[in-house]
């Protein structure tokens, strides 16, 4: 996976075949300029890029919210002995764990995409994301099986990226794009004087792909995955790796995922939905849709209106060669 470069020979970023175009300087109005600023977590990296006349106060604006990375790491990843997440593995039946907000807000995402997807969005790998029983009124699980195995993953970084939005809009930076890992995107506000952050999607081959779409992202979300990475995505029915796509993109607006998060009341008895977390539902179908056959995809669009996909078909090509790109809905 090569880094995109902008015509001007400027680095972007290219998750799986999406690039981001900095404009030039002379672009924006006086006193402005796109703020990049950088930051390994999860595994990953994560980009800020950012409009402010002020780029020492948007440096410290974005350094902490890339601290509430760090935060959010500590709580929800698998691979800290002492993380929520961890905790809630090593738990025997009818035992239980306390666990932060965040923690359970992602679990309650995960039991809801799981239902969403009909079991294509599964964190447990397969073994039983039925075997939890959330509390989200005193931030308690409990296990009803033993040797439960849940792993985030991608949900985990989108979750991220919500909640760093959060942090900017606190420090009043609203003209902002972010990114985690080049495969999860959340476009804030864009600058004035732009139609949107220009991002493309081409075809994931060595090299620069065929551009397909060209998307003005604002208040927009966007996630990918693909196989570029080896087998790391796997059918939960089964556990054996997808075999059915190389690759798949999700977009939407942010405002076209919220029903989602509002469901998760029904998944937690709770009078009060997790936070909105656009980004984090976008990873869960961008997961799902490299498993999911072409009509459950659809379907899945047209329950949440404003979301679309992109998908290649393994070993799928046009008359000329080319990757075949199904676009819905």
């Amino acid at each position: 996976m090569s880094l995109a470069k902008g015509p001007d020979g400027r680095p972007g970023f290219n998750p799986w075949g999406v690039s981001l175009q900095v404009p030039d300087s002379d672009q924006f109005p006086a006193g402005s300029a796109v703020c990049r600023f950088s930051h390994q977590a999860m595994a990953t990296v994560f980009e800020i890029f950012c409009v402010h006349p002020d780029p020492a106060y948007a440096r410290q604006a974005a350094w902490r919210a890339f601290d509430l990375v760090d935060r959010l790491e500590q709580d929800l990843s698998r691979f800290i002995e002492n993380s929520d997440i961890s905790r809630v593995n090593s738990l025997a039946d009818g035992e239980s764990a306390r666990v932060s907000r965040w923690t359970m807000e992602c679990l309650l995402l995960s039991q809801l995409a799981h239902t969403e997807t009909l079991g294509a969005f599964d964190i447990s790998l397969g073994t039983g994301l039925d075997g939890i029983e959330l509390s989200p009124h005193d931030f308690m699980v409990r296990a009803r099986a033993d040797a439960i195995r849940l792993d985030f993953g991608g949900i985990g970084k989108g979750y991220a990226l919500d909640r760093m939005a959060e942090v900017l809009i606190e420090w009043d930076i609203h003209q902002a794009l972010i990114h985690g890992g080049f495969s999860s995107v959340l476009a804030m506000d864009a600058p004035s004087c732009w139609d949107g952050w220009p991002l493309t999607m081409s075809v994931p081959t060595e090299g620069q792909g065929e551009t397909f779409a060209l998307l003005h992202a604002r208040r927009r979300v966007l996630s990918a995955s693909g196989l570029r990475k080896g087998d790391h995505i796997l059918n939960p029915k089964g556990g054996q790796p997808c075999r059915l796509r190389a690759a798949a993109w999700v977009a939407a607006d942010v405002n076209a995922l919220t029903p989602f998060c509002r469901k998760t009341r029904r998944v937690g008895a709770s009078d009060t939905p997790v936070s909105e977390s656009p980004a984090a539902v976008a990873e869960v179908f961008s997961t799902a849709f490299m498993i999911l056959g072409l009509s459950e995809v659809e379907d899945c669009c047209r329950r949440y209106s404003g979301l679309e996909s992109w998908l290649i078909e393994q070993g799928a090509k046009d008359p000329g060669g080319t990757l075949d790109v199904i676009h819905l809905p």
